[in-house]
């Protein structure tokens, strides 16, 4: 016989006299004004299993993530909702049904607005969840059913409430998996492991499923696994064929620097850049920093608007209507470059017909290395840019001389390249392309990658970052790997050149002061700028290509001295503050640098403690290569043995060769 709270709570079918009201506004009217994303997306996710499963941190880590994503999203737990909604019941059979029915009913509510809704309850009956299942298809909402099945002795070992504790020595009674028993779903829409998966894992995992079923849109998957890799290469069998039809057509001889640029573009470190910019991706770049649209036509206002392709961007989303895009990268050409071109009002005239639009071929020491379509001539504004990317126009900045001295227009248009960019200096092995990159750390089955760029050695301070990064990270993820990613382009002639920094980086790895089973060392092709900040964002910007979702920012990262003062040209901070605001980097978190010096108590590379700033000493780069000159030991602990070899060889070198040539 039913008790009387039993009695009070069978009510299926107390209301009478009641009518279902119709509302004057539909699902996809208020999803039009619900989160970012358009569409109706409301569904509800019913995540169930034992106390101490995960139910609860697996939703309301997703929870965060859909928000983040721009998706309406909220999460119901059992405890909460008996704090206000379901405060009345108890826990016999039949107040959990009765629990789960209202719960049900609230979530079909949010769900019908448009939230994705996230309920995580033990709901031990099967017929209780079929029932939520039922009350949602009933209204033609999506409902799926996550079993979080994590092994009793797990929950029970975690017990964050001491619940088993009490249920063994019988001070609860009734409770779940101990003396009341949980009917396991025979067909739920997803089962997650918690047990041997990392929270990230399972909500990876979930989002999989949204994305299977349809609730998140294209772009959020972009957002979370990286836009696909654009890489300009042609495939071996087009390539005969294109040289062919590009024959007789002009071409343009590449200096190294522009080699570079060009190797950049084509691995696909510039996605979703189709070659050198034309004149309205370099307007956004100068004058933005960011990409807005590939779209080939610059108008003035009142002209017709440009017509974008649309098979250039249904794969690349912009993130917030753009991407970061703080330096533009461009193809300088002089006067009699451009005369050869046949340039008319900025389109390229063909050798064969000046009235059409053909192709110029791009080469390097008399090779043709890649083909520009649809090509398009603007001008370079040199000053300008250059006082808008540098703050300077002084030429004793070594990338500010470079740019004025170059082409006064730049070639910008589609780019074919003809295969991997090559150098053939002994460290092709280390030039791995994004997507090279991101087969290696899916084979390693890393879940989140971590970049560190420098142009310099790695002393003990840095490598010390680099593992407290890892260290935090692995509280969120299994494996996380450090992509060690030095760069390999045109530096200034008095920074230490790329094989020696690469010997110095391999010793660095091998004394085991960077673990190698997780870390990566590969060259990032880029030529450096010293552009301070603006540079910076570009940096950062590139390895989201390599699946990069966390990145150490460096002090004064990509400056250079004032030429005038010999002080910070750019504001030492100003980088890392620049990156943690900067639209178009899309779930990229940013780890700033802490200083770090030598710690004369421990004799030990340690970050800086301005209590007791007298047991620190700080070797500068300058005091570094005059010991290394000089053939002076720096403190023991402040650089790897090894690596300090490298590096004290190179400038011993450099000064026997400097005083042999006079």
């Amino acid at each position: 016989m039913l008790n009387f709270i039993e009695k009070a709570l069978s009510f299926a079918d107390a209301a009478t006299n009641v009518t279902m009201q119709q509302h004057k506004v539909d699902r996809e009217e208020r999803a039009a004004i619900l989160g970012k994303h358009a569409g109706y997306r409301g569904c509800t996710i019913w995540f169930t299993g034992l106390s101490g499963a995960g139910k609860t941190t697996i939703s309301f880590a997703l929870e965060k993530t859909l928000i983040q994503l721009g998706l309406p999203a909220y999460g119901l737990d059992g405890d909460n909702v008996r704090h206000g909604l379901c405060k009345n019941l108890g826990f016999s059979k039949h107040e959990r049904t009765e629990n789960i029915r209202r719960v049900a009913e609230v979530s079909k509510l949010f769900a019908d607005m448009g939230i994705i809704s996230l309920a995580s309850f033990i709901s031990p009956y099967r017929s209780d969840r079929e029932e939520a299942r039922r009350i949602h298809e009933e209204a033609n909402i999506k409902f799926f059913e996550i079993y979080v099945d994590t092994p009793l002795e797990v929950c029970e070992s975690r017990d964050p409430k001491n619940l088993y504790k009490k249920a063994r020595a019988g001070e609860v009674k009734s409770f779940t998996g101990i003396d009341s028993a949980y009917e396991e779903p025979t067909n739920a829409d997803l089962v997650l492991k918690a047990a041997f998966e990392t929270e990230a894992e399972c909500v990876q995992r979930v989002l999989q499923l949204l994305y299977e079923k349809q609730i998140l849109p294209e772009q959020t998957m972009h957002d979370l696994c990286g836009s696909p890799v654009r890489q300009l290469f042609v495939p071996e069998s087009e390539k005969t064929a294109l040289l062919q039809v590009a024959a007789k057509e002009p071409e343009v001889e590449l200096t190294t620097v522009d080699l570079q640029w060009l190797q950049v573009l084509a691995e696909g470190w510039a996605t979703p850049l189709t070659g050198f910019m034309r004149e309205r991706q370099y307007l956004q770049s100068l004058h933005y920093a960011q990409i807005f649209d590939l779209k080939k036509k610059c108008t003035l206002p009142g002209q017709e608007d440009a017509v974008e392709d649309p098979a250039l961007v249904d794969n690349y989303p912009f993130y917030d209507n753009s991407i970061s895009q703080s330096i533009p990268i461009v193809l300088p050409i002089t006067d009699e470059v451009k005369e050869q071109l046949k340039v008319v009002n900025g389109s390229v005239g063909s050798a064969v017909s000046p009235d059409l639009v053909k192709r110029v071929k791009l080469t390097y020491n008399g090779q043709v290395v890649a083909i520009v379509e649809d090509p398009e001539v603007h001008p370079h504004r040199k000053k300008e840019r250059v006082n808008r990317q540098f703050a300077t126009s002084d030429v004793r900045h070594p990338t500010v001389r470079m740019i004025m001295e170059s082409g006064d227009w730049l070639l910008g248009g589609d780019v074919k390249v003809l295969g991997k960019i090559k150098f053939n200096d002994g460290l092709d092995e280390y030039r791995l392309t994004p997507v090279e990159l991101r087969k290696i750390f899916t084979e390693a089955k890393c879940d989140a990658v971590f970049a560190f760029q420098l142009r310099n050695p790695v002393h003990n301070g840095h490598a010390l970052l680099m593992r407290d990064t890892r260290e935090k990270l692995l509280k969120q993820y299994k494996n996380p790997m450090l992509l060690l990613h030095p760069l390999g382009g045109w530096t200034k002639d008095d920074d230490v050149p790329l094989p020696t920094r690469i010997e110095q980086h391999k010793a660095v790895m091998a004394e085991g002061i960077l673990d190698p089973k997780w870390t990566v060392l590969a060259i990032f092709p880029s030529p450096m700028l010293y552009a301070g900040p603006t540079e910076v964002q570009w940096h950062a910007r590139a390895r989201l290509a390599a699946g990069v979702n966390t990145y150490i920012v460096g002090r004064d990262p990509a400056g250079i001295q004032d030429p005038d003062t010999g002080d910070f040209l750019y504001d030492p901070t100003h980088g890392a503050k620049v990156l943690t605001m900067t639209p178009g980097l899309p779930n990229l978190e940013i780890i700033p640098f802490r200083v770090a010096a030598y710690d004369k108590t421990t004799n030990s590379m340690a970050y800086f403690d301005e209590k007791r700033k007298d047991d620190f000493i700080f070797i500068s780069g300058t005091k570094m290569r005059g010991f290394a000159r000089d053939g002076v030991e720096p403190p023991q602990g402040f650089m790897a043995p090894k690596a300090w070899d490298v590096l004290s060889s190179y400038y011993r070198n450099k000064a026997l060769q400097a005083a042999e040539a006079k």
